[in-house]
């Protein structure tokens, strides 16, 4: 199946090598460009993409609220988002993974590992940046965490510690390790634990866990 990619970056210099390095692989396809935020949500339903490059500082509308909007307007049907930011510690990371992005690379990141992301992100199973995104909230979001509600209380042990240890950033073959479960038994998990907890992806499980002060 062909990964259908958006790229949204008020650069176009560096969109068109973005584009070049995606549309290089045989399993990626760039479907549409845009220049601003602003331009975000009218690109993708236009384009309809299973990916958005969206880069985190813009001049007009930022990739926060472009992310934001995305997801307030499409819900189930908004593409999963990639921020491209130029430095690691970013504020603004944080505000867009909050906002509903999936995870972030350096625009300085390697090929490779910008394909990998893109692979990732799309399928929906793996934490991209595990550990920098650990960082980011670490940095930026050192506060007292709100008290889980009823959707917590809903979760099992096994589910409880599960989310404790994907947030973390383990994959799902070390939780596997830790725990004495097979690796299937672990996705069955955390997809149990995102239904329950009305989270989109395992980055959202970072987020979870530091604004309720599991971590």
């Amino acid at each position: 199946m062909t990964i259908r990619v958006a790229l949204v970056d008020d650069q176009a210099l560096f969109r068109a090598g973005i584009a070049m390095v995606v549309g290089s692989q045989d399993d990626l396809e760039v479907v549409g460009e845009a220049g601003d935020g602003a331009d975000a949500l009218a690109l993708v339903e236009r384009s309809q993409p299973d990916v958005v490059l969206m880069d985190v500082r813009m001049p007009t509308v930022d990739g926060v609220a472009a992310t934001r909007q995305l997801v307030t307007e499409l819900g189930d049907r908004a593409p999963r988002v990639l921020v491209l930011t130029t430095f690691d510690l970013d504020e603004l990371v944080a505000d867009a993974i909050e906002a509903g992005a999936s995870g972030f690379v350096l625009k300085e990141s390697r090929p490779e590992l910008l394909l990998a992301a893109i692979r990732a992100v799309a399928d929906g199973t793996q934490v991209v940046a595990a550990g920098a995104t650990q960082a980011v909230f670490e940095r930026f979001r050192r506060r007292l965490g709100s008290t889980p509600g009823d959707d917590y209380e809903r979760l099992t042990p096994r589910e409880r510690e599960i989310l404790l240890q994907a947030a973390r950033g383990l994959s799902n073959a070390e939780i596997a390790a830790a725990e004495f479960l097979s690796e299937a038994t672990v996705k069955t998990h955390v997809s149990r634990i995102l239904t329950k907890l009305a989270l989109r992806d395992r980055v959202q499980l970072v987020v979870y866990a530091y604004e309720h002060g599991l971590l």
